[in-house]
């Protein structure tokens, strides 16, 4: 390959995209080029570009106008083939200029609405991101603030402390309560991410100062903005990585001749090979999945499009002995659950735009479903002997209208919101001697406003607003006492240096799993729960560098009530929902209170000099109560520091080396009561009563990527190698513990628990490509 590559170093790429500007009006005659080169074109009547031949490899894309402030994408990659879109929403400048000046204006910003606790990366971020697989999920909890899951191996985001079903999850503005494979039912992490990267255009976590248009947040809100299909040319790519191949294509549809089209298509197919990995080292384990991900979008005039997108899943988990008699294998086997899960995301949006250019408005019409079996059996083997069962199904089908206006200097944003709600379940638990069969369904709806405005020259952003939201299900909360308001503001008090500040109160309705269970008598027991309440408060500084370098640093408060407790652990179901299991069936109270608060220290350089890279560190206490609201214990979160690290260098000839490096402090975690787990085993049963008593150590985790990039006329080729936990670190993790057992595998009578010894401090290797065509 690299004799080949020789020959074909005269090979091109093209790149395009669209500029307009904060309205959505097309801007005309935008100078669009490529940094510390000179090459570059001009916008269109329809603010398109389209710069060809350009040399591959990475460079930084700059567009500027007069009136407008320079805006710059970092860390593009131009390839021969399979070059995505590069669309740019331009700021009007506080002054009108003489002349283009490309000052330090062009700085990493974050929306004026969320100045604070806000981070996005781009798709080339995204896949060149070492350790993470080109999952977008495992990308997120690389950002500040966010804990390694227990183990380091799901993609459970636990921002500041809270717990993982605290964040909501929107792709192109559609909800999508479930975004991994064999997710948590009633919460929302899972091992695998289930976004295909090749659709993603950028994607925000927000960890503080939701904009007010989302319901449910209670600490962040995790946003995928998708990119439409190709316009002129059939194009896709196929990659193969560490668990899973995936194929994406995308193009036009309704072409005539070398026209560009007003409907594209986007598509993949991902499918796992785990199984059978598995398989051939002898792990216990089958886990087999399948997902589907469609992106059709019409442009029917300038004015107005409508966009069909579409994800889901098909998930099996099963499990099968190995042929020689391990113990750790042996317990995990007889210890494992058997998920069945089908999820499926479908929504259309239409967009318009005014003609007037006062503003725009969306509009999205969408449904959501989860069929989700999980079992658990006194004989896993031979799926025998069933102790536990949950057969559910969540639907929402939801209406979501949102509408921008500008009113001088003013942005003002309104819309509202409302779903019907069906859950359904059947339900058998042994050990808790529950049976019950519930069907429940509900209409949910909330409003919201938003007003922003700029002062001083643009060096101080303000805005403020509220949501209300309530249901037809619950009844103790209404419209006024979810009544949520929020505020921010950002001053620029010194060149370069900005001061941030945001407050905000926000609800969420409990799972569905809470509101559907009944007791044996078939009664709705926790119908009178409440929504969850969650206030937070922000404050922190902001250091300009350069264009492409900042530090800052910000403190944080937040203060949680009527938190839902377990009535028959005594505690708060913050400390749950990061494993395999079904998260608040069961009977509960909203008792609880909570609160995390901390300080979090961040620098960011975008690429400049053939590097880039992200340092955080956050330092925080996660503490919640059970029934007696003024006691608080450290939650199962509570690591107090956490370190991130994430950067690369390019090379010549289109070589990167890029490295992560995580860090979480000791963590508490729940013991394992030994006599309650013996008598009722192969269940593992905890003892809540000594949460806080001990401690994992500390989690500590080096990966590391080398990609090279090769370009033909016809496809471009990528190739990268990984190697996960460079430093060869143990992975905490709870002591589990199995039958007694002889070299023969035959249970010691009397029974009796033992340890289990655990492997870890393993350096795990992997490659992957990916073809562009």
């Amino acid at each position: 390959m690299f004799c080949i590559s020789t020959a074909y170093t005269q090979t091109t790429g093209d790149i395009y995209g669209t500029v307009v500007d904060e309205k959505n009006i097309p801007v005309s005659g935008a100078s669009v080029f490529l940094e510390n080169t000179e090459t570059g074109v001009q916008t269109d009547f329809d603010g398109n570009y389209r710069i060809t031949e350009i040399v591959p490899g990475s460079y930084n894309l700059v567009v500027s106008y007069l009136g407008f402030e320079t805006q710059t994408r970092y860390n593009i990659i131009v390839k021969s083939k399979g070059n995505p879109a590069y669309n740019f929403t331009l700021k009007e400048a506080a002054e009108a200029l003489e002349e283009v000046v490309i000052s330090n204006k062009d700085k990493i910003s974050r929306p004026r609405e969320t100045p604070l606790s806000t981070q996005t990366l781009s798709a080339v971020e995204i896949a060149t991101y070492p350790g993470s697989n080109n999952d977008v999920v495992q990308v997120a909890q690389t950002l500040p603030g966010v804990s390694p899951s227990i183990g380091g191996f799901r993609n459970d985001l636990i921002i500041r402390g809270g717990a993982p079903n605290e964040t909501v999850y929107y792709l192109d503005g559609m909800e999508v309560p479930n975004i991994n494979h064999f997710s948590t039912q009633g919460s929302a992490g899972g091992p695998v991410g289930l976004v295909n990267v090749s659709f993603i255009s950028e994607v925000t976590l927000s960890t503080s100062a939701f904009g007010a248009e989302y319901d449910n947040p209670l600490s962040g809100v995790l946003q995928f903005k998708q990119r439409n299909g190709n316009n002129r040319d059939f194009t896709g790519n196929f990659r193969v990585s560490a668990s899973e191949a995936a194929l994406t294509v995308e193009g036009p549809l309704f072409k005539k001749g070398n026209e560009t089209s007003n409907t594209t298509f986007l598509a993949s197919v991902r499918r796992s090979y785990l199984q059978f990995l598995f398989e051939a080292i002898g792990l216990p384990f089958r886990p087999n999945y399948w997902d589907y991900q469609y992106k059709f979008n019409h442009k029917i005039d300038s004015y107005n499009s409508i966009s069909l997108i579409g994800l889901g899943s098909i998930d099996d988990f099963s499990v099968e002995a190995p042929a020689d008699f391990d113990s750790e294998q042996q317990a995990q086997l007889e210890q494992a659950p058997f998920i069945n899960q089908r999820t499926n995301a479908i929504g259309v949006t239409w967009q318009n735009r005014f003609k007037d250019g006062s503003g725009f408005m969306k509009t999205t019409l969408s449904n959501n479903t989860l069929n989700n079996e999980f079992t658990r059996f006194t004989d896993p083997e031979n799926e025998t002997g069933v102790i536990f069962n949950n057969d559910a199904v969540e639907s929402e089908t939801k209406l979501r209208y949102e509408i921008t206006k500008f009113y001088g200097d003013w942005k003002v944003k309104g819309g509202f919101n409302s779903q019907y709600s069906v859950y359904e379940n059947n339900t058998s638990d042994l050990l808790n001697d529950a049976f019950f069969t519930t069907e429940i369904d509900f209409v949910k709806y909330g409003l919201f406003a938003n007003a922003t405005r700029s002062f001083l020259n643009n060096k101080l952003d303000v805005s403020f607003g509220f949501r209300m939201d309530d249901d037809s299900f619950t009844s103790k909360d209404n419209l006024l006492s979810t009544f949520s308001p929020r505020a921010s503001l950002s001053y620029e008090f010194r060149e370069n240096w900005k001061f941030n500040a945001s407050v905000g109160r926000y609800f969420k309705l409990p799972p569905y799993t809470i509101l559907g269970f009944r007791n044996n008598e078939g009664q709705l027991v926790n119908q009178d729960i409440s929504y969850t309440r969650s206030d937070h408060y922000v404050v922190g500084l902001q250091h300009y560098f350069s264009p492409s370098s900042s530090i800052s640093l910000e403190g944080f408060y937040k203060q949680y009530d009527n938190y839902p407790v377990s009535v028959r652990d005594g505690v708060s179901l913050a400390n749950k929902g990061g494993g395999f299991e079904i998260l608040g069936s069961e009977p509960i109270e909203s008792a609880g209170r909570g609160r995390t608060y901390g300080a979090e220290l961040q620098f960011q350089q975008k690429l400049t000099n053939n590097f880039y890279g992200i340092f955080a560190y956050t330092w925080f206490y996660s503490e919640f109560t059970g029934f007696d609201r003024d006691v608080y214990l450290p939650s199962v979160w509570d690591s107090r520091h956490l370190v991130s690290f994430t950067g690369g260098y390019k090379i010549k000839r289109n070589w990167e080396v890029s490295a992560r490096y995580r860090f979480a402090g000791e963590t508490p975690f729940v013991p394992t009561d030994l006599e309650a787990t013996l008598e009722n085993y192969p269940e593992v049963i905890l003892d809540y009563s000594r949460l806080g008593e001990e401690n994992l150590a500390i989690f500590s985790q080096l990966d590391i990527r080398i990609d090279k990039k090769w370009n033909f006329n016809k496809f471009s080729f990528n190739l990268f190698i990984e190697a996960q936990n460079v430093l060869s670190q143990d992975n905490p993790q709870p002591p589990e513990f199995g039958l007694a057992r002889n070299a023969s595998g035959q249970i010691l009578q009397p029974r009796s628990l033992v340890e289990i010894e655990q492997e870890g401090g393993q350096i795990i290797p992997s490659l992957g490509i990916v073809v562009d065509f």
